[in-house]
């Protein structure tokens, strides 16, 4: 073109129209053709993951939501999570299939690792482990689109973009996790009321009459928890998934790790003895310093510069008013002996919760006390303490009510008596 016409500017946007008719009149660019589907009542969905953003308790938080669609009823749920792990997508489609009242026949997926673990030649796949127990369990059969071509499963993408404009536009402003979820339910839910270009019922009637030829869900639902036995450090840890958490067990001993897609338990002897927020990052450490409260009965030199404090103090249970008791019982008693008060003070947690036991040290400091006897009377007495009765109504039996009576003849016998006037 320069050579044609030189000394000419051109703009990169005349330079690709160009190139585009050109490659159109070569015969170089072919339009890809594609059949309408049908889909019977119960018989497909399609899933996906799609990223929003939510303020959650104030702060903008980037979300993984998961949708299935129905693709007869045009049907679709949504819901939130921090991270899309596997457990969270397995846990989504339970969630899913309560929503939809059954399950569907197939379910149609892009080639996303939670349910796929190698592409192999044409539509197979080499499916990971849980998914494979997943579906067995739920009896669906899966289906994954070809690499790079999202059209194979337009019905859920056009669905995220329905639901995105509707409903998480403009940044929605909530509490927390689990009230972004409510908030998703109450636009499914609304969304019932919508009638689909070409139809005559509204999507809930359609989702209505679909219930019916959905396969009915198993008795029990599928164990979601990623399950392992660690063993115990000496530091009273354990690694899951490259991260490691505290345990109130003996080190050298094994535990039962069990993940879920927000938080990890922690089970020995058949009860659980911890339980975690999950950290889904690597090789970080999480810490509850009331596991280490009895190590630290013995060594209270080791609470000050401990990163179970430093957690609790991040996390926001440790407040003030606990460092102002423990200041007035290491001035009360010396550093050691000081110290070891205190963790006989957040041992009464354990008896009496550790909100009640905040409270009370709380108490306990603005009525100026430094000792452990204060805390737990204060603790025993707010269980003890009961609220006055209501009056009872006498009616009739008022008439029976008579005057106080006075003391003041008493003070004829002061007057009488001998030692009256005298100094």
């Amino acid at each position: 073109m320069l050579t044609e016409f030189p000394g000419t500017a051109l703009a990169e946007s005349t330079v690709r129209n160009h190139v585009r008719e050109r490659r159109r009149a070569m015969g170089l660019v072919r339009r890809e053709t594609f059949v309408p589907q049908s889909y019977g009542l119960g018989q497909e969905a399609q899933v996906d993951w799609y990223e929003a953003w939510a303020d959650l308790g104030g702060e903008r938080t980037r979300v993984q939501v998961f949708a299935m669609r129905s693709m007869a009823s045009g049907a679709a749920f949504h819901r939130a999570y921090l991270h899309a792990t596997q457990q969270a997508f397995l846990e989504a489609h339970e969630g899913a299939f309560a929503y939809f009242g059954g399950v569907f026949r197939v379910l149609r997926y892009d080639n996303l690792a939670s349910a796929v673990r190698k592409i192999l030649r044409g539509h197979r796949r080499e499916e990971t482990v849980r998914f494979v127990a997943f579906r067995s369990h739920w009896r669906f059969a899966a289906e994954f689109c070809t690499p790079g071509e999202g059209h194979e499963k337009g019905g859920v993408e056009g669905e995220v973009g329905y639901f995105r404009r509707n409903h998480l536009v403009p940044v929605p402003a909530v509490a927390d996790l689990d009230a972004l979820n409510a908030l998703l339910l109450a636009g499914c839910r609304a969304d019932e009321a919508r009638i689909l270009d070409g139809r005559r019922e509204a999507v809930g009637l359609a989702m209505a009459a679909e219930r019916d030829h959905l396969l009915r869900p198993a008795a029990e639902g599928f164990e979601l928890a990623e399950v392992a036995f660690p063993l115990v450090d000496k530091q009273g840890c354990v690694t899951v998934k490259t991260n490691t958490y505290s345990v109130p067990a003996q080190a050298g001993s094994r535990v039962e790790a069990r993940v879920y897609p927000l938080h990890v338990e922690l089970w020995q002897g058949g009860r659980r003895i911890a339980r975690h927020e999950r950290c889904h990052g690597r090789r970080q450490q999480v810490l509850d310093l009331e596991h280490y409260l009895d190590v630290l009965g013995h060594k209270p030199g080791a609470l000050a510069g401990s990163r179970p404090l430093e957690q609790w103090r991040q996390t926001g249970r440790w407040p003030a008013c606990h460092d102002v008791l423990w200041d007035r019982l290491r001035a009360r008693h010396g550093k050691q002996n000081g110290t070891r008060a205190m963790v006989a003070v957040l041992l009464l947690g354990r008896e009496f919760g550790e909100e009640r036991l905040r409270a009370a040290i709380a108490t306990a400091v603005s009525l100026g006390a430094s000792d452990v006897a204060a805390v737990r009377y204060l603790l025993g007495e707010a269980v003890l303490h009961k609220a006055r009765p209501t009056p009872v109504e006498i009616g009739e039996l008022a008439r029976y009510d008579r005057p106080m009576p006075s003391v003041a003849d008493y003070d004829t016998l002061l007057l009488s008596s001998p030692c009256a006037g005298t100094a």
